[in-house]
């Protein structure tokens, strides 16, 4: 069994070694409200457009290991980890600030790639790396605006939200 049939047991053990080590367990109920609202945008993101997704994860040996398993994992524990270190090292000042948000966009940009260039992510429907490179670049800044001021994000991520379905997404009526 090589890399690329356990390559989501790997992840998630290095997700759990970067917990241990970098998240401040006494803090986790001031990330939880993120937490909740990445995870219900996502798991919305999912359900609505579960016909016409945007991109895809695949396993490339292990049939069991589906979209749906992958992106279960990705949202219920790696996603609660990130945001719990990206928030809690984010630096005072606008400057430090912008420099660890292009860190972070540049950390999942690759990440992807390179899971896109093994084939273990697959693009769909008008997206490409660009595109994500920018949408992670939304999120990243959209999270911080929400753990300060939940109500502004939530207003902010409204319009965005609908220009990215304008770009990507069939009309509503095509839905399911």
């Amino acid at each position: 069994m090589g890399f690329l049939d356990m390559y989501l047991l790997v992840v998630m053990v290095v997700y759990i070694f970067l917990a241990k080590r970098f998240v401040n367990w006494r803090r986790w109920r001031e990330y939880y409200p993120t937490i909740q609202f990445y995870i219900i945008c996502n798991l919305l993101y999912n359900f609505l457009f579960y016909q016409h997704t945007l991109w895809k994860y695949r396993a490339v040996t292990v049939d069991w290991l589906n979209h749906t398993l992958i992106e279960i994992s990705f949202t219920f524990f790696i996603v609660p980890v990130v945001l719990m270190i990206y928030l809690e090292y984010y630096p005072k000042g606008k400057v430090r600030g912008v420099l660890y948000l292009l860190v972070w966009v540049a950390y999942f940009s690759v990440i992807e790639y390179l899971f896109e260039a093994k084939g273990l992510f697959i693009y769909e429907n008008g997206r490409n790396g660009w595109w994500s490179v920018l949408f992670n670049i939304i999120t990243f800044i959209i999270i911080k605006i929400h753990f300060k001021n939940a109500l502004a994000a939530i207003l902010i991520s409204i319009p965005i939200i609908a220009v990215l379905l304008m770009f990507f997404h069939p009309a509503l009526h095509d839905l399911k």
